[in-house]
């Protein structure tokens, strides 16, 4: 089963068993993802948006729910906080489990060995081939600047 076709299957038993909040996310999901859908017809390329693609989504999604927690706590306003913290706990349950530290650096080593990187210029290619395998199981922010320190 599909990622999406998960999302659909959630969606319904979502509006069957009446639970607004959850219901309310999973429409926020399928809208980021009809976005996306329409995005890419404006640049010309007629897709659908496959599961790499949703997991990126979503990725973003949780990554912009957990700023706006810090916000939201930092101004005081913790139903807010807890609203976005309910979302976060939504959207998770469609993602991969997210890779340990330990995992993260062993794949990192493994993707350096994969494409016989030497140096810093070859970053790009390290990223890449991690992006393709670990799409959704590790934050890319913080892993940039292992990847780095590894082939400095």
């Amino acid at each position: 089963m599909s990622l999406r076709e998960r999302l659909q299957a959630a969606l319904k038993e979502a509006m069957k068993a009446k639970e607004a909040e959850r219901l309310s996310t999973l429409r926020l999901i399928n809208a980021a993802i009809k976005d996306r859908e329409i995005a890419s017809r404006g640049e010309g390329t007629e897709m659908e948006v496959g599961d790499p693609e949703i997991l990126a989504i979503m990725g973003k999604m949780v990554k912009q729910r957990q700023e706006s927690v810090r916000a939201y706590e930092e101004g005081g306003r913790l139903e807010l906080a807890e609203k976005e913290m309910n979302e976060i706990k939504v959207i998770e349950e469609f993602l991969p489990r997210q890779l340990t530290a330990d995992e993260v650096e062993a794949a990192i080593k493994a993707a350096i060995g994969e494409v016989g990187a030497s140096g810093i210029r070859d970053m790009g290619r390290v990223m890449a081939v991690l992006k393709g395998k670990y799409t959704g199981q590790m934050d890319f922010g913080a892993v940039g600047p292992k990847v780095k320190d590894l082939l400095a």
